[in-house]
């Protein structure tokens, strides 16, 4: 306790030699944030561009189309991985599954613990925005995304970006639109780590495949449906 108070105490001391010459008490004094907030001018199509280029490099596979193909892809998406189940936030829009009959489909998972969450084979999200400059995805656990632990267990989530208007070119113009209080979950690719004999080991911390899809124009009319499973409920078919 001792080492740790005379280390505190050393720490605050060279703090306080080191603003002997500013002005004002440390609560007047202005925190600057005059670094870069982007680092190129971009048009919206070249931000969108640079995004998916860095999520691919992190090995993300990412997809492009239009919001009236969006149900096909996703559902192309999950039969391209094999997938027989998915969770989905009980807010994902209407009619984004009505291609996917062939999935079991549960919304929502709350009642859901790891166990039951490892034996379902996919989860589709929205997001809350991505990040240009570093390939990531920001999650907020807004009814479109849900809770954090259903984009952690199942081994496939498909990500739902829609471009323009959730990309952004960098992080500082990121947090500005982000509320800090929620529970941030940050993506850059799928879970990977290397700390193993420095072999890449994907899975470990989450998904192993993340399909990021970038959707762009307007949604069309709602034909179909939400999904028939109540939030929180046991899985059922769409």
């Amino acid at each position: 306790m001792t080492d740790d108070n005379s280390s505190r105490t050393e720490i605050l001391r060279r703090i306080r030699a080191a603003l002997t010459d500013v002005p004002g008490t440390p609560d007047e004094r202005p925190i600057l944030r005059d670094y870069a907030v982007v680092h190129a001018e971009r048009t919206p199509e070249q931000s969108t561009d640079l995004l998916a280029e860095h999520l691919s490099d992190y090995r993300a596979h990412v997809h492009r189309c239009t919001a009236a193909d969006l149900p096909r892809t996703i559902a192309e998406l999950l039969t391209a991985h094999g997938s027989r189940s998915a969770v989905v936030p009980p807010a994902l829009p209407d009619g984004w599954l009505r291609d996917a009959a062939d999935i079991e489909i549960t919304v929502g998972g709350d009642d859901l613990g790891t166990h039951e969450l490892d034996r379902i084979d996919s989860v589709v999200t929205c997001c809350a925005l991505a990040i240009a400059e570093t390939g990531t995805i920001v999650l907020d656990a807004s009814p479109d995304q849900g809770r954090r632990r259903i984009t952690l267990v199942p081994d496939h989530h498909v990500c739902v970006v829609r471009v323009p208007e959730q990309v952004v070119d960098s992080v500082p113009q990121a947090l500005p639109r982000l509320d800090p209080v929620r529970p941030l979950t940050w993506i850059s690719g799928p879970s990977a780590t290397s700390d193993i004999e420095l072999d890449r080991v994907e899975g470990v911390h989450g998904p192993r495949t993340l399909d990021v899809v970038l959707v762009s124009g307007a949604e069309p009319p709602v034909s179909g449906s939400a999904p028939d499973s109540a939030p929180g409920s046991a899985p059922g078919s769409v």
